[in-house]
C-alpha cells in the first residue's frame, strides 16, 4: 500500500513538473525565417542554440524560467530561440560563431551577453540593455536607491560638453556589463567632493573614485577597468573578462573547506590590501582569491601549492610567484611594490617558447583526461589510429625489404653467379601432365669446349 501511495506521489510530481516545464516553454517564442523582418519593431533576448549542443541543452530550463520571468514583470522585452543550425544564414548575420549565443537584439543593434549563465543574471542584463542607454538621477534618493542596488555603477555629473560626449560613446560599448547615469551637481552626496566640472565618477566598495583623464588614458578603457569591485571571488570566466582590464590580479589560492590558520590568514591579508591600500594600487591591481588550484594549475602550466599567493598578468600570460613569507599585509604591499618595480621576476608569457609548450601541454591534459573519464573511450580513440599507422609502416617496411632481396637475386644470376632456384626442382610432376619441353640448344661454341 505504501509503495502504491510512493509510486503515485513521484507520477503526480512528475506529472506537475512536466506541466511547470510546458507553462515555462509557453512564453519562449520558437523563431523562424520570418524573425529577420518583423524583430525591428521589438526588443528581442534571443538564444541561439544547436541541437546537438549540450551546453544549449543545460542552458534550456534557465531560458525558460528568464521567459516566465519576463512575461511575469510586465517587460518590452520578448523571449525567443532558435536553432542556428536550421537558420544558418540568419545566425551568421547577427554574428553567432558559437552555441549557446545570447543576444539582446534593439533595433538595429545587437549586444552580446557574456556573463554567467544564470536566470538572474540574464534577467538583469536584459533589463539594463533595453533601457535608455543613460539614465537620469534626478533626485537624491533616487542617488541613494540605486547605490544600494547596484554594486558598481558610473555616473557623469555636469552638462553639456565634450566630456559627455565621450561618456555616451563608451556607455553605447560597455552597456551590456554595467550601468550608466547622469545627475546634476545638486543631486550628487555631500561626502562626494570635485575639484572641477564636469566630471565622470564610479561607485564602488561603499567608495567613490573620479576620472583623471591626465592619469587614467582614455576615458572607456577606464570605465572596463573599474567596472569591478576591488575584491573578488575569483574563476575561470572572471579571470577572461579581467585580460581587458590590462591590470595586474593578486589572487589568494586557497581551500574554502580548509579552516585552518593558513588558509584562512593569506584570504585576509589580500582583502586587507584591498581595502586600506585601495588609493594606491587600485589603478594597477585586482584583488581577489580561487578556492582550489586546478584552473591556476593548467594557466600556469605547473603544480602551484595550496594556500600560496599568486600574481597574475592575464593580458600576456605572465605571472608571478611568491618569493617570501607572506605573515602580514607589510609583506604583501612589499612584494606588489616589487613587481611594479620589476625586481620579481615574472614568468610564463606568450612568446613562441611558451606557445609550444602550451600546446604539448593542452595535448597531454586532454588525453589524460580522456583516459581518466574514459579508459575505453580512450584506447579507442588514440590506440585505433596508433594501430593503423603502426600496420602501415610494418607492410611499407616489408614490401622494400622484399623488393630489395629480389634485386640482388636478380643480380646475382646476372652476373654469372649462382642462378635462381628452379621453383619446380625437387617437386613431383602430376600425373597426366604433358612431358616437358625440350631444353634449348646450347650454342655450338659452347659445345665445344664442353667437349675439350
Amino acid at each position: 500500500m505504501a509503495a502504491r501511495r510512493r509510486g503515485a506521489a513521484l507520477g503526480l510530481c512528475a506529472t506537475v513538473f512536466l506541466l511547470d516545464m510546458a507553462f515555462c516553454k509557453g512564453f519562449v517564442e520558437d523563431l523562424d525565417e520570418s524573425f529577420k523582418d518583423n524583430r525591428k519593431d521589438d526588443i528581442w533576448l534571443v538564444d541561439f542554440y544547436a541541437p546537438w549542443c549540450g551546453h544549449c541543452k543545460k542552458l534550456e530550463p534557465i531560458w525558460n524560467e528568464v521567459g516566465l520571468e519576463m512575461k511575469s514583470v510586465g517587460s518590452p522585452v520578448k523571449v525567443g530561440k532558435m536553432d542556428a543550425t536550421s537558420y544558418s544564414s540568419i545566425a551568421s548575420e547577427f554574428g553567432v560563431r558559437g552555441y549557446p549565443t545570447i543576444k539582446l537584439l534593439k533595433g538595429d543593434l545587437a549586444y552580446n551577453y557574456r556573463g554567467p549563465r544564470t536566470k538572474d543574471d540574464i534577467i538583469e542584463f536584459a533589463h539594463r540593455v533595453s533601457g535608455a542607454l543613460i539614465r537620469p538621477l534626478p533626485s537624491q534618493q533616487m542617488f541613494e536607491h540605486v547605490r544600494k542596488r547596484h554594486r558598481v555603477f558610473f555616473v557623469y555629473i555636469g552638462g553639456e560638453s565634450p566630456l559627455k560626449e565621450k561618456y555616451i560613446d563608451a556607455a553605447s560599448e560597455l552597456i551590456v556589463y554595467t550601468y550608466f547615469y547622469s545627475a546634476s551637481e545638486e543631486v550628487v552626496p555631500e561626502y562626494v567632493t570635485l575639484k572641477e566640472m564636469p566630471a565622470v565618477l564610479v561607485f564602488k566598495d561603499e567608495t567613490y573614485f573620479v576620472y583623471d583623464e591626465y592619469e587614467d588614458g582614455d576615458l572607456s578603457s577606464w570605465i572596463n577597468r573599474e567596472r569591478f569591485q576591488n575584491y573578488l571571488t575569483m574563476d575561470g570566466f572572471l579571470l577572461y573578462e579581467l585580460g581587458d582590464t590590462g591590470k595586474l590580479v593578486a589572487i589568494a589560492v586557497i581551500d574554502e573547506k580548509n579552516t585552518s590558520a593558513e588558509h584562512t590568514r593569506l584570504k585576509s591579508i589580500i582583502q586587507e590590501v584591498a581595502r586600506d591600500y585601495r588609493d594606491q594600487f587600485h589603478r594597477d591591481f585586482q584583488f581577489g582569491h580561487m578556492d582550489g588550484n586546478d584552473y591556476i594549475n593548467t594557466l600556469l602550466m605547473a603544480e602551484l601549492k595550496v594556500p600560496t599567493v599568486v600574481v597574475l598578468n592575464t593580458s600576456n600570460q605572465q605571472y608571478f610567484l611568491l618569493d617570501r613569507q607572506i605573515n602580514n599585509a607589510e609583506d604583501m604591499v612589499q612584494f606588489i611594490n616589487n613587481i611594479l618595480d620589476g625586481t620579481v621576476d615574472a614568468q610564463g608569457g606568450d612568446s613562441i617558447l611558451q606557445r609550444l609548450k602550451r600546446m604539448v601541454f593542452d595535448a597531454k591534459s586532454t588525453i589524460v583526461s580522456v583516459f581518466r573519464s574514459s579508459p575505453l573511450l580512450g584506447c579507442f580513440l588514440f590506440g585505433l589510429p596508433l594501430g593503423v599507422v603502426s600496420i602501415m609502416c610494418y607492410g611499407i617496411y616489408t614490401a622494400d625489404a622484399d623488393g630489395h632481396d629480389e634485386r640482388y637475386e636478380v643480380v646475382r644470376g646476372e652476373g654469372g653467379g649462382a642462378a635462381l632456384p628452379d621453383e619446380g626442382a625437387g617437386q613431383p610432376e602430376p600425373s597426366g601432365a604433358d612431358p616437358p619441353a625440350p631444353a634449348a640448344q646450347e650454342p655450338k661454341d659452347v659445345l665445344e669446349k664442353k667437349k675439350d
